[in-house]
């Protein structure tokens, strides 16, 4: 095996054990330098995220005009327009995941959600309070969708006006026109976390160098172009370095998504989500 495709949890924790992956840096792979540097230091410079996808805000620019561009106007926009706006069971689907754990992390320091250690659990707890408060003007006082595509039926089907979607699928179904024409899609700051798609070189590869041109290949703007125009994904290179046709469409969310690296701590939240959001 020459190139890998991994995920940021098993295959890095395997990693770690027993040292699986090649260190890769710009001597090895010169367009790692079109990315942005923390997100190879976040993947600890085993694997390269060459696209991804980032939760946005979807919505119906016919019902919202303004879309709210913070976390404060968006949870301010929700309490004002009670019932139009939903975000799925966080344990079925990343977008409402991402929701979740960006109410959780939104007081603490940003290096938090880079952060593993258990005792961040203990700073949850306004999170949570913000969350069980806009609990009563969910869609249905606070009917959670199961899946991704379940927000994305509701946004559809104009029950709600607003949601947090992946932008691979709102994308597509946009492009498909599965949601209507007035379906237009922002980032908020902070932004919504994000995950990519991630390369890695085996150590038991026979072929290192032709992985690594590989690689290379993948992360030229040319390559890049063909992430965003075919698959719908963000460039994993940063937008700056991108054809300047592509930046002009994409100008609303051409932003870099936000990683996130919580390990268990991911699942701790789900679980009590369920307890104290959904189950109140």
């Amino acid at each position: 095996m020459d190139l890998y495709e991994a995920n940021g949890g098993s295959d890095l924790a395997a990693d770690k054990k027993d040292n699986v992956f090649e260190q890769l840096d710009e001597k090895k792979i010169p367009n790692l330098n079109l990315m942005n540097p923390a997100n190879m230091k976040d993947a600890g410079y085993k694997v390269v995220p060459y696209r991804s996808s980032s939760v946005l805000l979807a919505y119906n620019s016919a019902k919202v005009p303004t879309p709210p561009k913070t976390l404060d106007e968006l949870y301010d926009w929700i309490h004002k327009h009670p019932g139009r706006f939903a975000y799925n069971d966080p344990a079925t689907g990343g977008s409402g995941a991402s929701f979740v754990i960006t109410a959780l992390y939104k007081s603490l320091p940003e290096e938090a959600i880079h952060n593993e250690d258990k005792g961040i659990e203990q700073e949850w707890g306004p999170g949570f309070e913000l969350l069980k408060s806009l609990s009563k003007d969910m869609y249905q006082q606070g009917v959670y969708p199961k899946k991704n595509q379940g927000t994305l039926d509701l946004l559809a089907n104009g029950e709600v006006d607003m949601i947090p979607a992946w932008s691979d699928m709102a994308l597509e179904q946009i492009n498909k026109k599965l949601l209507p024409e007035t379906t237009k899609l922002a980032q908020i700051e902070p932004a919504f976390t994000g995950g990519p798609g991630r390369l890695a070189v085996p150590s038991m590869s026979q072929h290192k160098e032709a992985a690594y041109d590989f690689i290379n290949f993948v992360l030229s703007p040319e390559a890049q172009a063909e992430v965003v125009n075919k698959i719908y994904g963000f460039p994993g290179i940063e937008w700056s370095h991108m054809p300047a046709d592509l930046k002009k469409k994409f100008e609303g969310v051409s932003v870099n998504y936000r990683s996130f690296n919580l390990g268990d701590l991911e699942a701790d939240a789900m679980k009590r989500w369920q307890k104290e959001v959904a189950g109140q």
